[in-house]
């Protein structure tokens, strides 16, 4: 799977979590929430430690990342964010792999 990151959300996240310098953020799987690509999981994200690294991508100075074991949760998909400008907020898209 492709994690891809648009520069505007990174900066969205810096924002949003005080994040001055280089972090490393984890996008996990989470029981409930609204949205996602299986229904009763969303994502969540914490600024964390990599272990087990399935995916990443770095964006102004930025490590987002997914671990294996929530791996399942894309299906074959690539996540592609971007800003959705009319709310000022991440736009998560699961996009089936060609």
């Amino acid at each position: 799977m492709k994690l891809q990151i648009s520069k505007e959300v990174a900066k969205w996240y810096k924002k949003e979590l005080d994040i001055k310098d280089s972090s490393q953020l984890r996008f996990y799987v989470r029981y409930g929430g609204i949205g996602g690509n299986v229904p009763g999981f969303s994502l969540g994200i914490t600024k964390d430690e990599p272990e087990d690294v399935h995916t990443s991508e770095e964006v102004e100075n930025i490590i987002f990342f997914i671990e294996k074991k929530d791996a399942w949760y894309f299906e074959e998909k690539d996540l592609k964010i971007n800003l959705n400008r009319k709310i000022m907020e991440p736009k998560f898209n699961y996009i089936d792999k060609k």
